[in-house]
């Protein structure tokens, strides 16, 4: 019997940002592939609501770059690949973050190696394996010939205060240790990272009291800090990948993705070719040569990469470990007046309410919210209260010290799955091969991070490759089948 004609050389099931990222290193390596989402925009939990002017993130993720959890592969030797990320552009918070603690706020800094959304960038590329251009020439002003009249990038926001100053009205901040918390977070940004992975795995609670430190500096900056990198209020996550979100935290830059964090996936499925990505495309069945479809019948191919969240994964391949998740709730509020943080993100280190972190986002990035409004969002960790916008504003008007009486609400995002658990044994890389014709991908395959989705991205790609041996154009793909009626 002949072998039926395939329709594309791999079918892609998920358009987030791991599936995305992997279907272009497939197609620039010649792979003609077909992204198969069941919603009706790319994104996943990477997704960005509009309402009245207003962009409000559905899980407010925090990216901390530099990106340098793990070195970057070696540069593709594809150029196509150094414009993957151009139209990216990232927004820092101010350097370090905000604590409140005993009824006052603390600015906490830290020295930054990326700075500006500039460096930023350059650390996006080098985490997806993407080569950093060579600097372009400069005049003896110090700008790149030609350069009059074009945009200006986005300006560095001034230098950071050094770790050991943390002061509030002019006193010394009295929470941590600052010399021994700055040595600390400075020996972090210096390990390798497989030094990092190779120590003895802890829960991040329990290493934090190991490691010596004075319990003010733990329980008053480092715990709420981990507890907004990882989305875990309990610090139940391995101390290896603690230990990865401090020494990007020590080496790098909290930042928000302009315009939301939509942005990123959409920059992503803008760089695949046309026709590529097909959105409300519900896959029902998986095998090693094709996938079932519930509208658009079977569709024929050489291999298959699920890059869904874990549980729909294991819906359609019964077998996959599904892992605990941490529920994230977001509140989005809009105010004429705004508290006066700036673009600091702020955390509660007395726990004094459901608010983790909260920050007038409209003042790390202005794209969110319309002309002379605010925006402010605000992140509950952990299972909400029943009443969760009167019990947040309440906390937030003790957190900002003003009145949140006519904040209006905008909107309320609770995911019950929003964040993969990544309790100890941890292994942050886990196997994206299942066997030939059936790979995964995902944050819940790496760290559950966009670094770590990306990551494992990556991964999957070249399994394929090595698995197809992909050396050039193979042939190509037919378009998706027409929908049946129902």
């Amino acid at each position: 019997m002949l072998e039926p004609a395939y329709q594309a050389d791999v079918v892609v099931v998920g358009a987030g940002v791991a599936g995305l990222w992997a279907a272009r290193r497939l197609t620039n390596a010649g792979v003609t592939t077909m992204v198969l989402e069941a919603a009706h925009g790319v994104g996943g939990r990477m997704t960005t609501e509009r309402v009245d002017g207003f962009r409000l993130d559905r899980t407010g993720q925090l990216l901390t770059v530099p990106w340098t959890s793990w070195p970057a592969s070696a540069a593709h030797p594809d150029p196509r690949r150094a414009t993957a990320l151009d139209g990216l552009v990232l927004r820092p918070f101010a350097p370090g973050v905000l604590v409140h603690s005993d009824g006052r706020r603390h600015r906490a800094g830290i020295p930054a190696t990326a700075r500006g959304a500039r460096g930023a960038l350059h650390a996006v590329r080098a985490l997806a394996g993407v080569p950093r251009p060579a600097p372009a020439p400069r005049n003896r002003a110090g700008a790149p010939p030609g350069a009059a009249g074009r945009a200006r990038p986005v300006p560095d926001a001034p230098p950071p205060a050094r770790l050991d100053r943390y002061r509030h009205g002019g006193r010394q901040f009295g929470i941590v240790a600052p010399l021994r918390l700055r040595a600390e977070l400075a020996r972090l940004a210096d390990t390798p990272v497989e030094r990092l992975l190779a120590r003895p795995e802890l829960p991040a609670g329990q290493a934090l009291a190991a490691r010596g430190l004075p319990a003010r500096t733990v329980d008053g900056f480092l715990r709420p800090l981990l507890a907004a990198l990882l989305c875990d209020p309990d610090l139940t996550t391995s101390s290896r990948c603690a230990d990865l979100a401090l020494r990007a935290f020590a080496s790098g830059r909290l930042c928000l993705p302009e315009g939301g964090a939509q942005a990123l996936p959409e920059l992503l499925a803008r760089t695949l070719p046309p026709g590529t990505v097909h959105t409300g495309v519900r896959v029902t069945s998986v095998s090693t040569n094709g996938v079932t479809t519930a509208g658009h019948g079977e569709i024929r191919c050489r291999a298959v990469l699920l890059a869904t969240g874990a549980r729909a994964a294991a819906e359609l391949l019964p077998g996959l470990r599904v892992p605990d998740f941490h529920p994230v709730t977001v509140v989005h509020h809009t105010t004429d007046e705004p508290p006066p943080t700036g673009a600091c993100l702020l955390l509660d280190a007395d726990r004094g309410g459901p608010v983790a972190h909260t920050a007038v986002v409209s003042r790390v990035d202005p794209s969110r919210a319309p002309a002379g409004r605010t925006l402010v969002s605000s992140t509950v960790l952990g299972p909400p209260p029943a009443d969760v916008d009167t019990v947040v504003r309440g906390h937030l008007s003790r957190l900002y010290g003003t009145s949140t009486a006519r904040w209006e609400t905008l909107a309320v995002h609770h995911t019950a799955e929003a964040v993969p658990a990544m309790r100890p044994p941890h292994d942050p890389r886990r196997p994206v091969r299942l066997l030939a014709g059936l790979y995964v991908c995902g944050d819940h395959r790496d760290t559950s991070t966009v670094q770590g989705a990306l990551r494992s991205g990556r991964r999957a790609a070249a399994a394929i490759l090595a698995d197809l041996g992909a050396a050039g154009p193979m042939h190509a793909a037919d378009p998706l089948p027409t929908a049946r009626a129902a």
